[in-house]
């Protein structure tokens, strides 16, 4: 098993070396203009710079404590409400069709309400933030809790259950796997309104990975607006691995079931 995951993880490697191999020969023989499409060295020259600057590391931060204070709030919102729709059928009555039909609204495009009503501070983004996080964490604990088996709701009722025991004990545990399943969509989905909250939800005073972008486009910095890029992309990546890598360890309890 060892000698197969190796093997997949040299495999991963191969697409994203290949395509600097590519990328380094058309500009190394301006095959291509350069203007346009800048050599690797002179993006890694930018993020040489831009990784020595503190002013980088600060935006990283800023980006993050957007990105996890959304994606909380975002998450706590739609498990409650997705439960409140799968065990309540008034609720589920008022409000499903509702959700339904608000849920297909383009994220982007509550960003014109948003920066009327709440103008273009932490606020309006946090809320960007959080809608993303909402509809695929709600949708995901409604089909995690309704689908939990009629026969042990009935043992909750013999063994008569409080609310706390019926949340702690039976609820989350039972549907946590579609909860984690949101989740994970979730933070995906969070990080992707981050960055656009950046670039949309802009002032003059926003700091982040958006506006480094940003400030790579209004000066015509292409190889400011790759590193960013490709900041963005890997802080991503990471975030989903360790999203997995702890629902296999909060459901580790499955094997044993």
């Amino acid at each position: 098993m060892a000698v197969t995951f190796q093997k997949h993880d040299l495999r991963g490697w191969v697409l994203p070396l290949l395509a600097l191999l590519v990328w380094q020969t058309v500009t190394w023989f301006e095959w291509v203009d350069t203007r346009l499409i800048v050599p690797p060295g002179g993006v890694f020259a930018v993020a040489h710079a831009e990784m020595q600057s503190s002013a980088f590391w600060l935006g990283v931060a800023a980006s993050l404590g957007r990105d996890l204070l959304g994606f909380a709030l975002g998450s706590i919102a739609g498990i409650v409400f997705g439960c409140a729709l799968a065990l309540s059928r008034v609720a589920n009555s008022l409000l499903s069709p509702s959700f339904h039909v608000i849920r297909q609204i383009s994220l982007f495009a509550w960003v014109p309400l948003l920066s009327v009503y709440l103008g273009y501070g932490e606020l309006s983004k946090l809320v960007l933030i959080a809608l993303a996080v909402f509809y695929p964490v709600a949708l995901s604990t409604h089909e995690g809790v309704a689908g939990i088996e009629r026969k042990w709701l009935e043992v909750a009722r013999v063994y008569e259950f409080n609310r706390k025991q019926f949340v702690w004990r039976l609820l989350l545990p039972a549907a946590s796997p579609q909860i984690f399943t949101g989740l994970q969509l979730g933070l995906i989905y969070a990080w992707l309104g981050t960055i656009g909250a950046e670039f949309l939800l802009r002032s003059y005073d926003t700091i982040g990975l958006g506006e480094t972008i940003f400030r790579g486009r209004a000066a015509f910095n292409i190889e400011l607006i790759v590193f960013g890029m490709l900041v963005v992309g890997l802080i991503g990546y990471l975030l989903s691995q360790g999203a997995m890598h702890f629902e296999r360890q909060a459901l580790r309890w499955r094997s044993s079931y």
